[in-house]
């Protein structure tokens, strides 16, 4: 099993995609909600289906009955009701900005608070023109937890926090 510098390498690899229209001090806008984003998908992948059968079998439930619901289908304190995820992200460059907006919609609230302010960087990155390639680049990245464990997670975030300091 790879180690969290090989993982923190990757994730960082990533971030040459923002040379440009971003300066490095600013790359943790983009990188760490990416990379949270992308541990959910992975934690979530397993239950995905079982938590969209019950969020259409439950679709009249108010939020917060619903996000409890929810969470305990996907067996985590947070899920995502969207359909989308991140191999289906891929499916549509021309509107991935619109899709990757949904698909953080789709989070329960307390996880959807958390991205309120990356949504401007969503679009600050299709204006780029480089949404699509960071997306497919972290497709790529398998956080899962049990490729990954939580504790190794921890070691990657610090890693990048880290190296966002020193820049």
């Amino acid at each position: 099993m790879p180690d969290h510098g090989y993982f923190a390498n990757l994730i960082w690899q990533i971030a040459d995609l923002l040379r440009g229209p971003y300066r490095p001090p600013q790359y943790e806008r983009v990188m760490l909600p990416m990379t949270v984003l992308r541990r959910f998908d992975c934690v979530l992948a397993p239950t995905k289906d079982k938590v969209l059968a019950a969020a259409h079998k439950r679709r009249r439930m108010k939020d917060a009955a619903l996000d409890a619901v929810l969470n305990r289908v996907a067996g985590q304190r947070f899920h995502n009701r969207s359909p989308l995820d991140f191999e289906r992200l891929q499916g549509d460059p021309d509107h991935i900005d619109k899709h990757l907006v949904s698909y953080i919609e789709g989070f329960s609230r307390n996880v959807r608070d958390i991205f309120e302010f990356f949504e401007g960087e969503i679009e600050n990155l299709r204006k780029a023109n480089i949404l699509y390639m960071i997306v497919s680049r972290f497709r790529s990245v398998d956080l899962h937890p049990a490729t990954v464990p939580n504790e190794q997670m921890g070691l990657i975030f610090e890693n990048l926090i880290r190296r966002f300091n020193e820049l």
